[in-house]
């Protein structure tokens, strides 16, 4: 027998340096911390990385609309947007500011997705810690994310023969445009499990989006325990019957107790266990990022991620190189900045967050079990 192809990463040093400003809660390094940590603990081969384009305009309008993208680009090279742009579009807002690289960044992830899609014809699996952006709109920005790479993943599987897949969401936020993407999809299955009353208040128990969706709203608290039941009474069952030909999982790291957009209390783990569960039920895996403002729980979790797409055991303790990393990590602007605990430089895994499994999430998983033919 052959040795299974080796994982890919894709990444790119735009993300470097890059952020969307002083106050904006990606004003954090995420992903060159998982470049680099991987890179430290010896995990990131060359071999292994795969540098992300960047997605010209004719690949975007694949599923966006081709006047945003050019409006995205004006707001790039006029570092501003008109009251119609911003009115229109969504550009120049709170959440999704004018900032130096406010196409290129955005269009570099977007073309990552892309590139997965094509590499992942023939089978494999890729980390892209970048992507994830999953609230993207056609013609519209929203919830920090300018373009939707993951729909755009899944429809560059399309392009490459892949009619079958399975999308499966654990950011603390619903991906509002994802299933706006594939609403009345049958050959896509979308599992989200997200915060109840949470930014964007979509994906109710009761929404399924006029396909194949099927959407868990937990409640704030929702521990390790909890969500070993969401995927072994939901997420494994029904992504086994559906027998995907590729799964999309989006690992957003805000589900984490320590992330300050969010109110859950899974440990890293939690995101691991569900990484590993998923990886034999397709011969095409893409794991992307998402969500994650605190520098130190997010370049963890997606590091973690790494090393379970790579059979590699996480050690107890980081090494030196590792730790210098983790240590030389800065968060302005966070009372929790200030003072980090030590574990948070020393090591990559969380302590387990095990509790009891509330009543309101077994009746829910309950529901969405006989609603699903699973009982």
């Amino acid at each position: 027998m052959t040795e299974p192809e080796q994982a890919r990463f894709i990444g790119a040093e735009i993300y470097r340096g890059s952020s969307y400003g002083a106050w904006h809660p990606l004003r954090v390094p995420r992903v060159s911390t998982v470049m680099d940590l991987a890179r430290a603990l010896g995990w990131l081969s060359p071999a292994q990385y795969v540098t992300s384009p960047r997605a010209k305009p004719a690949a975007l309008s694949l599923w966006h609309a081709p006047d945003y993208i050019a409006a995205l680009q004006r707001a790039e090279s006029k570092q501003a947007v008109t009251e119609n742009e911003r009115d229109r579009f969504g550009l120049g807002t709170h959440s999704n500011p004018v900032f130096p690289q406010v196409y290129r960044r955005p269009a570099t992830a977007a073309g990552g997705s892309l590139l997965a899609g094509e590499l992942l014809a023939k089978g494999g699996v890729i980390h892209h810690p970048a992507g994830g952006t999953h609230h993207g709109l056609k013609d519209r920005a929203n919830g920090f994310c300018y373009l939707n790479d993951p729909v755009l993943g899944m429809l560059s599987l399309r392009r490459a023969g892949i009619r079958r897949i399975a999308y499966i969401d654990i950011d603390a936020h619903h991906p509002d445009g994802v299933e706006t993407g594939f609403a009345g999809d049958p050959e896509v299955l979308m599992i989200s499990v997200h915060e109840e009353r949470r930014w964007p208040f979509t994906g109710g128990l009761e929404e399924v989006a006029g396909g194949a969706a099927v959407n868990l709203p937990v409640p704030r608290g929702f521990n390790d325990s909890e969500m070993a039941l969401v995927r072994e009474a939901l997420i494994l069952p029904l992504v086994e019957r559906f027998a995907p030909e590729a799964v999309v999982l989006q690992c957003g790291a805000d589900a984490v107790v320590e992330d300050p957009l969010a109110r859950l209390s899974l440990s890293n783990n939690a995101h691991w266990e569900i990484v590993s569960a998923l990886r034999p039920l397709a011969p095409r895996y893409l794991v992307l990022g998402g969500g994650g403002y605190n520098p130190w729980s997010v370049g963890r979790l997606w590091t973690g991620v790494w090393a379970v797409l790579n059979g590699i055991e996480i050690p107890d303790r980081l090494p030196p190189e590792g730790e210098d990393l983790l240590r030389a990590l800065r968060w302005e602007g966070d009372r929790r900045g200030k003072a980090p605990p030590e574990h948070w430089f020393t090591t990559l895994r969380d302590q387990p967050r095990p509790g009891p499994v509330r009543g309101e999430i077994q009746e829910r998983l309950a529901y969405l079990r006989q609603r699903e033919g699973l009982l």
